[in-house]
């Protein structure tokens, strides 16, 4: 897999760019534990970061988008990084299934549960409320829509303000791995070179 776009260093960055970075890098996801590198060797924006310097005002915005939906949703822990990954799974994004396969383990994820996940299906999952929104993410993925059923089961167990946040996740999650695909040439065929490779625990993709 080679990038089409060529990363920036941070002291190439113009000041609209530099904000860009600074929001990424020094925002919620740089506190704690870092389960995935955002940045380079050299502090270059890794992933679909990378691509959001190219318009700040956008890349702001949709980063922000990002944000919010993992760290100020009602979702739990767990069924934000299940969900990530059905949709990291739906379109191929190698970068997103590995820097949320190494999340998902902090946040309790089974080998089993990513097992399931990794080959396009749902864990076997006991907790009715995690079954009803992965079960509602896969519709998402797959069909765009809820049934009535889907709908009033998710709103039931999760309320209207968790199933906006779940179609907002899927939305966004969809949104940068279409942006990985044009920028960094991902898809299924490097998707599946990346299930025949051994898988670590070192939690860097």
């Amino acid at each position: 897999m080679t990038p089409r776009l060529a990363g920036l260093l941070p002291g190439e960055l113009d000041e609209q760019q530099s904000e860009v970075y600074r929001a990424v890098t020094g925002g919620p996801r740089a506190v704690g534990p870092q389960a995935f590198a955002l940045t380079d060797e050299e502090g270059r924006l890794r992933g679909p970061f990378n691509a959001m310097l190219l318009s700040p005002p956008v890349g702001l915005a949709v980063q922000a988008v990002g944000a919010a939906v993992r760290y100020e949703s009602v979702l739990t822990d767990r069924v934000r990084e299940m969900a990530v990954l059905v949709v990291a799974a739906h379109w191929g994004s190698v970068f997103e299934w590995e820097a949320h396969e190494a999340v998902g383990r902090t946040r309790g994820l089974t080998e089993p549960e990513l097992d399931a996940l990794r080959a396009g299906g749902l864990p076997d999952l006991p907790d009715p409320a995690e079954r009803t929104a992965l079960l509602a993410t896969a519709a998402l993925t797959r069909a765009g829509a809820l049934s009535d059923r889907e709908y009033y089961d998710a709103v039931a167990a999760w309320g209207e303000r968790g199933l906006f946040e779940l179609t907002t996740l899927v939305g966004y999650y969809a949104l940068l791995a279409l942006q990985l695909r044009v920028f960094a040439e991902e898809g299924p065929a490097a998707q599946a070179e990346h299930r025949d490779t051994p898988h670590t625990e070192s939690g860097t993709p």
